[in-house]
């Protein structure tokens, strides 16, 4: 059984193949980007236009679970350490990293197996062509 998930994937660098990925909620990250770039000057109240902080980020990702490839989009996701997310992101608090993935990644739609209670249950099968077995 397989599903439709957006991802969030940030590179440090152009050149680099190193990723870090976060699965979010196609819609409401769409609501959280575009609210991201907010012109404060007018009302909420006037556009249809939703605020980013008003937007709980527990609303916008998946899981505060982030996925970490040194091969580009072929290779295999793990976790990264507290020292990689140091070293890249400036902090290894989940929300701080989050934050930066969604606001300077690019998003990617894709299918990738549910474990049945609707949550990711393997990031790898979501590279790639990778079929489910």
């Amino acid at each position: 059984m397989t599903r439709s998930v957006t991802k969030v994937i940030y590179k440090p660098d152009s050149t680099s193949t190193e990723e870090y990925t976060v699965i979010v909620n196609p819609a409401e990250f769409k609501k959280w980007k575009a609210g991201d770039r907010f012109p404060w000057n007018i009302r909420p109240q006037e556009t249809n236009t939703v605020p980013s902080r008003t937007i709980p980020l527990t609303e916008v990702v998946d899981s505060f679970n982030v996925y970490h490839s040194t091969q580009g989009s072929q290779g295999l996701l793990g976790k990264p350490s507290n020292q990689q997310l140091e070293t890249v992101f400036g902090s290894h608090k989940d929300v701080d990293v989050v934050t930066k993935i969604l606001r300077e990644g690019r998003e990617q739609k894709g299918e990738v197996a549910s474990n049945g209670t609707g949550t990711f249950s393997n990031p790898n099968l979501s590279r790639g062509s990778a079929d489910a077995h």
